[in-house]
């Protein structure tokens, strides 16, 4: 027969040092963690920004090449033209892909955004021919 000396498992004071230590590490990491999930929220903002710039540039370079039609098919999706450029309601049809944001009157806003409103991208016809349309990225609220 074999006699056990010592002790088996955790003492309360050692439960009670490693729940403090993971405590302290919450209390760092937590507000670090809610940082970067403002951050993300503001590079999609930034990013989509970027991406309607660059699709509004390219209709325009597509209507330029076609002798400026009114309207230009991007993609298999035919977008009206206004003075050189999409308009606002057929912008959203220049993208490929818009998950996360909801879309209404050439205005972007972050799904699951603190203020969806201050975390948007809103596009604004030219106006007047010759002229690029406004595009403005708002990531004070993300």
């Amino acid at each position: 027969m074999q006699v056990r000396t010592g002790q088996d498992g955790f003492t309360l004071i050692e439960l009670v040092v490693v729940i403090t230590i993971l405590g302290i590490l919450a209390a760092f990491a937590i507000p670090r963690f809610v940082s970067l999930e403002v951050e993300a929220r503001s590079a999609a903002i930034e990013s989509l920004g970027g991406s309607v710039r660059s699709s509004a540039a390219l209709s325009h370079a597509l209507w330029l090449a076609q002798s400026q039609p009114a309207t230009v098919t991007i993609e298999g999706q035919v977008v009206n033209i206004t003075d050189g450029y999409p308009t606002v309601a057929d912008i959203n049809l220049t993208l490929s892909d818009t998950t996360g944001f909801a879309f209404a009157a050439g205005v972007w806003q972050k799904i699951g955004a603190t203020t969806p409103a201050n975390c948007s991208v809103t596009y604004t016809a030219p106006p007047a021919a010759g002229q690029p349309p406004g595009i403005a990225v708002d990531t004070t609220g993300c």
